[in-house]
């Protein structure tokens, strides 16, 4: 069965002067606070279209990883991911990087570094993101 998740943005004015707020619609879970300066410029009050899109990929990346890890015999402990979106403006979204720390007894460097990687290829979120760089730093905690 396919779900289908939902989020809004009502956007005010223009590009440049406007802003808007995002909100969560499936869980209700948020609402955030959008605007172009924020987005070219960064800000630590105001999100981004990439800080979500990198919140969807390090929870999707945690759990390919999971269930990679615990098919391959090794269930985890505890795993850590971090995603970060680049934007350019003019250019548009221009990479991924995963920052990955786990736990993760009784696996070898190699293991790890091969379902790491097998996870990266096989999160949904990294398919969707197919057209852009994707890069992956992973170490054992």
């Amino acid at each position: 069965m396919a779900v289908t998740s939902e989020a809004t943005t009502v956007w005010n004015g223009t590009l440049f002067e406007g802003s808007g707020h995002t909100s969560l619609d499936t869980s209700e879970a948020a609402e955030f606070a959008v605007d172009w300066k924020a987005r070219s410029e960064g800000s630590n009050t105001t999100t981004t279209p990439e800080e979500l899109l990198g919140a969807a990929h390090a929870s999707c990346y945690s759990m390919a990883f999971a269930n990679e890890l615990t098919s391959a015999g090794f269930p985890p402990e505890r795993i850590q991911a971090t995603a970060a979106v680049s934007f350019t403006p003019g250019t548009g979204i221009t990479g991924s990087h995963l920052l990955v720390s786990a736990v993760v007894p009784g696996i070898s460097e190699a293991d790890f570094e091969r379902i790491a990687t097998a996870a990266k290829e096989g999160c949904p979120v990294s398919q969707a993101l197919a057209g852009i760089p994707i890069t992956l730093e992973a170490s054992l905690a």
